[in-house]
């Protein structure tokens, strides 16, 4: 099958393919940002990458190759509920209607698109523009990591995936040192604070939310009260965010509830069910951020299984 991947990041749609048994002939990427172009050339050497969304044209930029499947995640940062819902106003969502033109342009057999949960206002506008009502998937059926998402897709018979139980203690590293990983803001931080101390001081009872999430004190770092949060290995992480570099990383209880730590590269791969080390070939502020833009590869999986292609 031919491929184009719009907003394509580090190739996670790539890796789905693959998972579910789809043969790729070609795939077309189109993305902008260095270093993810570089984890996805680094893991398929035969991504054929493409530019600026923009400047995807049909029938030029493929020579007139047929796509069979047409799939993105356009950026959210104007939808998300994290965000300023700043809607179609905000550039990069309008992004979208990019989107939308490629899709009347190529006429693929099958198309997916992924955003996040937004106002059902905004949502409508998608929905009306695409033909079809988004599925909400949230990622911790299939990995540790609470990520709640919309996909439109006009792919038949996709259902919710079955719960797989993973929780946070599922996808850690064994053999990590606590002094190696969770006192790197070592030091009198609050001016003779001591993080064990402080953290003891800020623990909270084992209260498990509707999500699986269970957040157990706070870390002494700087910041907003999210970065701060520390959680427990039997519940679910948080959603991966883009700005998960320096201290954003989510953070997990250790050593019988004395300490905690940042989750590492690895163990973030592991909650967007990435392979272990496909990133590893930027700097790791680059990693963090490019998982957290990144598709939770199971999801995607589960939901192109079900095209019905001469290849299967």
């Amino acid at each position: 099958m031919n491929v184009l991947s719009l907003f394509d990041g580090m190739a996670c749609g790539r890796i789905a393919l693959e998972r579910c048994g789809h043969k790729v002939d070609r795939y077309f990427a189109s993305e902008v940002d260095k270093y993810a172009m570089k984890v996805a050339k680094a893991n398929w050497p035969d991504i054929e990458h493409i530019g600026d969304v923009c400047g995807v044209m049909w029938p030029e930029t493929f020579e007139g190759i047929k796509i069979d499947l047409l799939m993105g995640g356009s950026p959210c940062q104007g939808f998300s509920f994290a965000g300023n819902q700043l809607n179609f106003d905000d550039p990069r969502s309008r992004l979208f209607w990019e989107f939308v033109r490629i899709l009347k342009e190529t006429k693929p057999r099958y198309f997916l698109l992924e955003n996040v949960r937004m106002k059902k206002q905004s949502q409508d506008v998608i929905s009306e523009a695409l033909g079809v009502e988004p599925i909400a998937i949230n990622s911790n059926l299939v990995s540790a990591q609470n990520r709640h998402r919309l996909y439109w897709t006009n792919i038949p018979f996709v259902f919710m995936p079955a719960d797989k139980g993973i929780v946070l203690k599922d996808i850690l590293e064994d053999g990590l040192v606590d002094r190696d990983k969770s006192h790197c803001l070592d030091a009198n931080y609050w001016k003779g604070g001591n993080l064990k101390q402080y953290f003891e001081k800020h623990r909270r009872q084992l209260v498990f939310s509707s999500n699986g999430i269970c957040h157990v004190g706070d870390a002494d770092i700087p910041g907003f009260a999210a970065r701060r949060r520390v959680y427990h290995p039997e519940g679910k992480s948080p959603t991966l965010l883009s700005a998960t570099g320096g201290a954003h990383q989510p953070k997990i209880l250790q050593d019988e509830g004395l300490t905690w730590r940042k989750l590492t590269c690895v163990e973030c791969e592991r909650l967007q069910t990435v392979p272990d080390n496909y990133t590893a070939h930027v700097s790791n502020t680059q990693r963090y951020k490019m998982l957290g833009n990144g598709w939770t590869v199971d999801v995607i999986s589960h939901i192109l299984k079900n095209m019905e292609m001469d290849d299967v």
